[in-house]
């Protein structure tokens, strides 16, 4: 995955909430301003120098309870445009100077993500030289004359020199093709002894990682032989050729650059660590991460062993269902750099029973895939599907409101039976009425304390 700067220059707030349209049912005043903030920083980009540093990004929290599409709205948002993307939970971070991570840990996760995507989008790049390369190795293993062949060169006429070339290229389709998957090679694989310190103790994760790596590049790898099969050496030798094909330092110099100006942080429950009383103790360590996190929402330089990220332009949406408090409840100054907020509305029955067939990635359509692989057709009647939504409405409504995540607990329930004998209904087409979801979920609609266990 890299970022498209023609695709993004194309993507205009409507076309963006279009685009979250196909997978996120309702919420438009929550894909509207998502929209507007991804489209100021492509505006920001082309501004002169001088005042482009002076726009800040417009973070975003969006308010509403479990289920209802805060994360999707912000995943999808940063795969439209190809851009670094985490999502981290409030809680996890701690104070600094106490044991946890420290908030300063989420924006060198981002800037590995934006390293992973690089990387992977540049070795699909070279793979076909890649592959290549590794399968020139496998026939020299597989056929040994080949080796010495090079050797050999000056003494054999153009014929038979032609024969060995054409051996070695049919040997490299057969291996290609998977005619020796099979077989058994040895070839040398690297070694993880360069890890030789472990864990260093009072030390955090992300400085124990810059130890080591500071390690590995002194201390050069070691390498040890190994016996794998063909197929399997076949990945190893592709991924390790792949590695050596592209520039290290162009991908890191790449990815230090998107996390500054195209990374977006979900910075998930954020209501847990708001509050209003400044005497409780609890209380007093949650101020104490706003507090952290604010440098880091302003603006600020991390430290990361790829090296210095400038957070200063990376967009942070926050989210949470404030429950039993509000946004007011953060300290002042962090509110502040959250100036847009946006609440979520509920589900209605008509909202679940569109998220049941319009997404592109519905539930319905999973579960018609996913038996279709047993060669079972399946399909739903308007009257299933209304009845699929009405029991999760009522049940969100008198259990718990977790949203759309109770379509799956019901879909699950209602497609045990078929799912577990489903290889014994080969060519068979199965209709879901009303019927069967209502004698699926009979024991457990009536009797309320066991869906509170089981839905």
């Amino acid at each position: 995955m890299s970022f498209d700067a023609k695709l993004e220059s194309e993507l205009t707030p409507r076309k963006i909430v279009e685009a979250l349209d196909q997978y996120i049912i309702g919420q438009t005043e929550a894909k509207r301003s998502v929209a507007i903030a991804l489209r100021n920083r492509y505006r920001r980009r082309h501004l002169p120098e001088e005042l482009k540093d002076e726009v800040a990004p417009k973070n975003i929290i969006l308010i509403g309870p479990t289920g209802v599409g805060k994360t999707e709205i912000a995943r999808r948002l940063a795969k439209l445009v190809k851009a670094p993307f985490i999502k981290v939970e409030a809680t996890k971070y701690t104070e600094v100077g106490y044991v946890g991570r420290d908030v300063e840990s989420m924006v060198r996760d981002l800037v590995n993500a934006a390293i992973f995507d690089l990387k992977t989008a540049m070795m699909k790049d070279v793979e076909k030289e890649a592959t290549d390369i590794a399968l020139d190795k496998l026939v020299k293993l597989l056929l040994p004359s080949v080796s010495s062949a090079k050797k050999e060169e000056d003494y054999l006429t153009e014929n038979e020199a032609e024969k060995k070339k054409n051996a070695k290229e049919q040997m490299k389709t057969r291996i290609a093709n998977g005619d020796f998957d099979e077989s058994y090679v040895e070839i040398k694989v690297s070694s993880n002894q360069n890890r030789m310190f472990g864990i260093i103790p009072g030390m955090g994760f992300e400085e124990n990682d810059m130890i080591q790596s500071m390690v590995g590049s002194i201390i050069p790898a070691s390498k040890k032989n190994k016996r794998l099969r063909v197929k399997e050496a076949k990945k190893y030798l592709i991924s390790e050729a792949s590695e050596t094909l592209i520039d290290m330092e162009k991908v890191t110099s790449d990815a230090l650059n998107l996390t500054e100006n195209m990374g977006i942080i979900f910075l998930d429950e954020i209501d847990k660590i708001a509050s209003g009383n400044k005497s409780d103790h609890a209380d007093v360590a949650r101020h104490g991460v706003q507090r952290d996190l604010l440098p880091i929402v302003e603006g600020t330089t991390v430290n990361t062993k790829y090296g210095p990220v400038k957070t200063d332009h990376i967009l942070f949406i926050a989210a949470g269902a404030f429950h039993t408090n509000k946004p007011s409840d953060l300290i002042p100054e962090l509110q502040g750099r959250f100036p847009i907020r946006v609440e979520l509305k509920a589900l209605s029955k008509e909202d679940f029973k569109d998220i049941l067939v319009n997404p592109k990635n519905a539930i319905t359509k999973q579960y018609q895939e996913l038996l279709k692989t047993e060669e079972v057709s399946i399909e739903f009647t308007e009257d299933a599907l209304d009845c699929i939504a009405d029991l999760a409405y009522n049940i969100n409504t008198n259990v718990e409101n977790i949203g759309a995540r109770r379509l799956y607990t019901i879909m699950e329930k209602v497609f045990e039976d078929i799912s577990f004998t489903a290889d014994e209904h080969k060519g068979e087409f199965i209709k879901i009425d009303a019927g069967n979801i209502k004698e699926a979920m009979k024991d457990i609609e009536e009797n309320r304390d066991i869906s509170r266990y089981i839905l």
